[in-house]
């Protein structure tokens, strides 16, 4: 029987699955951490090194360098439950981060600032303005109320044309201030009739393809 930490192995790094070698840096630990908890949870296996190859952990003081991490660098503080796993003579850690409801948590930065993370893909992505003010709006007891300006308009226009756009060019190509711009950008995402998508260099919107656009225009 092919044992459970082989089968997490093999799906590889992705959404909610992330490796570490050792953990040598609470606060870098910190962001994964609230990453997960920011989004739909996962897994962090301790001792596998990013190409999936065994390593092992060095000693006890990793589950509570974690341990300290959730809770003095993550605010709110991130719960988790661990498994320990033997495998090939390898001591293996598997946390497991649950999706939280006190999102956002936040992540304490060398400087001593606090940033939220969320997860995307095998990546650990900063959370924008606009991002935290959907998570808001998703919790918020008001329904959404959308006005059809000039800018509503242009935004469907342009993205049915162009395919994507950015906060950037929303606002000089709409001739309109980013809070607008914003406002926008978060109704139209929390309505699901366009998407926010993440490179590691960029934040970009697109038509969601399961919106009936044609109903609004």
């Amino acid at each position: 029987m092919i044992h459970h930490i082989t089968k997490l192995i093999e799906e590889g790094e992705h959404q909610r699955l992330d490796f570490k070698f050792e953990i040598a840096d609470t606060h870098k630990i910190a962001r994964t951490l609230v990453a997960f908890a920011n989004t739909d949870g996962g897994r962090l296996l301790i001792g596998v090194k990013d190409n999936g190859a065994l390593a092992g952990i060095r000693s006890e003081e990793e589950y509570y360098m974690v341990e300290g991490s959730a809770r003095m660098c993550c605010n709110p503080p991130v719960g988790f439950t661990v498994k320990e796993w033997n495998l090939n003579k390898k001591t293996i850690l598997e946390i497991i981060i649950p999706k939280s409801e006190l999102r956002p948590h936040f992540a304490k930065q060398k400087d001593g600032t606090w940033l939220a993370y969320h997860r995307v893909g095998d990546q650990n992505f900063i959370v924008n303005r606009i991002l935290m003010r959907v998570w808001k709006g998703e919790t918020g007891p008001r329904g959404v109320y959308l006005k059809f300006t000039d800018a509503e308009r242009f935004l469907l226009d342009d993205l049915e044309k162009n395919g994507s756009t950015t906060l950037s060019k929303f606002m000089r190509n709409a001739g309109i201030a980013r809070n607008k711009a914003e406002s926008i950008l978060v109704k139209f995402l929390l309505l699901k009739m366009i998407l926010m998508n993440f490179t590691e260099n960029l934040t970009f919107f697109t038509l969601n393809p399961a919106a009936r656009l044609t109903e609004i225009h």
